[in-house]
């Protein structure tokens, strides 16, 4: 491949005998969709590329948006929230020369169409603003998409409002100088149907990428119409391409999927490998039902994905408060790394203060991985346990039957808790997060280790066994007094457990959202808004029958965006 030639100019100012350089802004290009939104260039080295990001003033601007919302008592800590106007799908997510990159459908203040938002992390955990990757034209705006890379270039390939499938390359040590590949029509590699043209026979929207032998693979969004009754059911059409600008239509890629709603779409699609038995993940999400995946086969020679299993990430409706878009990128050791992006569960009035600085947040990284049986597992990622400070630590502790025991010496709106327990014959733990002294707002994280679904892991007529699993749900009935917050319906997901097996928990409490982790196998996430002061305890009940804490620690967790 060859190298993307740089579009970076550099200025030299010499005060003292020091020379210092600064980025320059790029003349926008002339067309009618041009961003109002300031396009700076970058010189091609790293040196000098972090030496003109200190003083580019839309970094300083984002520091100073930052410093004017630390106040928000909503506003996480330590889960990324954009610096500065509304923030939507995460996009891209890559590992380049040693760094993380994350973009996402940003929102600026001068010209709010989406651009696409760049972040930087070493760890997966703190992430540092740069200032926007993609901006608009010749599309209108710059919707989702995904990253391929590659030796010497990053390949990212999204969807052009008005235009089509959108290709463009960056090559420098910070991803911030990108280069749009033109399409047959000068474009989008992958354009609508032009006025009179015959509809095409796939939709475009949301691509995600992946190269095979000497084609790139270009995977776009949609439904078909092939449902019960003729009604919608998830598709993803397949192009591939050998130049990045002319791409031919193959087909639909999905074959025998099983394990989608009525109504599904399949949204923000990510394709990759898993595991090291020759299985596929296809990462989505639907606008009617929110996160999800799909597990199978990759038929190379038919270039089809044979669905063998699937299941969700958000355990509900979409929203309120539902974890939404997915985006991933390999770990290099047969997982998959995934950022999702959570809806708002408040509902303040048009142009109120929250819809005009920010609204939703990035989850903590996932690790997904395959176990021995094919099944999903879920694991928080990234160097969380840097932010720990202040830890306490509870051993062997009886939980006498249908008694409330509130943990005097934990509690906090910003913290990880992590608990052994062991639930002897409880049908149901109760953990209470965010609760206020006399109980008028908490959330409930609620374990059942035998009253999940009844499941045949199995063909039908094979002697495998029926498997009875637990479940875990987040109840935010009594999550906050206030008014204009919308109620979801209790978020409940599916765990597999083990005979005899202990509930293992990792809870991430951030001011407006709470994450739990199962047994490494399951997470449910919900976003919360607690309005008392006091709304910090921490709680735990065993229903019906005794049950023992083996261990629990908690921690305080650090604040990503202050200095050091």
């Amino acid at each position: 491949m060859n190298s993307v030639k740089s579009r970076s100019l550099l200025v030299s100012v010499i005060l003292f005998g020091i020379t210092y350089s600064t980025s320059t802004i790029a003349q926008n290009q002339p067309g009618k969709r041009a961003s109002k939104v300031p396009m700076y260039t970058f010189s091609n080295t790293l040196e000098a590329q972090e030496a003109e990001l200190k003083t580019n003033p839309l970094l300083q601007r984002f520091h100073a948006a930052r410093e004017a919302q630390a106040g928000d008592p909503h506003r996480p800590i330590y889960h990324y929230v954009n610096p500065e106007g509304r923030l939507n799908d995460p996009n891209g997510l890559c590992f380049w020369q040693g760094r993380w990159h994350l973009f996402y459908q940003a929102y600026p203040p001068e010209d709010p169409r989406q651009h696409w938002g760049h972040v930087v992390s070493d760890d997966l955990i703190h992430w540092r603003d740069l200032p926007p990757a993609l901006y608009p034209d010749p599309e209108d705006k710059c919707f989702s998409g995904s990253t391929y890379v590659e030796d010497d270039r990053v390949i990212a390939i999204y969807h052009g409002i008005a235009e089509g499938t959108m290709v463009a390359t960056s090559s420098d040590p910070l991803l911030l100088n990108w280069k749009k590949v033109k399409g047959p029509r000068g474009g989008a590699v992958i354009p609508f149907e032009e006025p009179g043209e015959p509809k095409y026979p796939y939709r475009i929207f949301d691509p995600s990428i992946w190269k095979q032998g000497d084609y790139y693979y270009a995977l776009t969004a949609g439904q078909k119409t092939e449902g019960p009754g003729g009604k919608p059911l998830r598709a993803e059409f397949l192009h591939r391409s050998k130049d990045l600008a002319n791409w031919e239509y193959l087909h639909k890629f999905l074959e025998d999927d099983q394990y989608g709603l009525v109504g599904d779409d399949g949204a923000c699609p990510y394709f990759w490998p898993i595991g090291n038995d020759g299985k596929y993940i296809m990462l989505h999400f639907s606008h009617m039902s929110g996160g999800k995946y799909m597990i199978g086969d990759y038929d190379t020679q038919r270039q089809k994905f044979v669905i063998t299993d699937g299941g969700d990430f958000n355990h509900g409706p979409v929203g309120p408060g539902g974890t939404h878009a997915p985006s991933a990128f390999p770990d290099g050791k047969g997982g998959v790394i995934v950022i999702f992006n959570m809806n708002p569960g408040d509902n303040p009035p048009q142009g109120a203060a929250r819809w005009n600085k920010w609204n939703q947040l990035f989850t903590l990284p996932r690790r997904l991985t395959l176990d021995a049986s094919g099944k999903l597992n879920i694991e928080p990622t990234g160097d969380y346990t840097s932010l720990r400070r202040a830890h306490k630590r509870i051993e062997n502790m009886n939980l006498k039957a249908n008694h409330e025991i509130v943990l005097d010496n934990i509690s906090g709106n910003a913290m990880e808790i992590s608990a052994e327990i062991d639930p002897l014959n409880s049908p149901l733990i109760e953990l209470n997060v965010l609760r206020s002294k006399n109980k008028e707002e908490f959330t409930r994280i609620l374990l059942y280790p035998k009253s999940g679904y009844r499941i045949k892991d199995g063909p039908r007529k094979s002697k495998t066994p029926w498997v009875l699993h637990g479940a875990v749900s987040i109840d935010t009935s009594f999550s906050t007094t206030l008014p204009g917050i919308n109620a979801r319906v209790p978020e409940t997901a599916n765990v597999r457990f083990r005979s005899g097996e202990k509930l293992k928990l990792q809870i991430f409490v951030d001011k407006s959202i709470v994450e739990v982790f199962v047994n490494g196998r399951q997470c449910a996430s919900v976003r919360v808004y607690p309005g008392r002061k006091d709304s910090t305890g921490v709680s735990l009940r065993a229903m019906g029958q005794n049950a023992n804490v083996i261990a629990l620690d908690a921690w305080q967790m650090e604040n990503i965006y202050e200095a050091k």
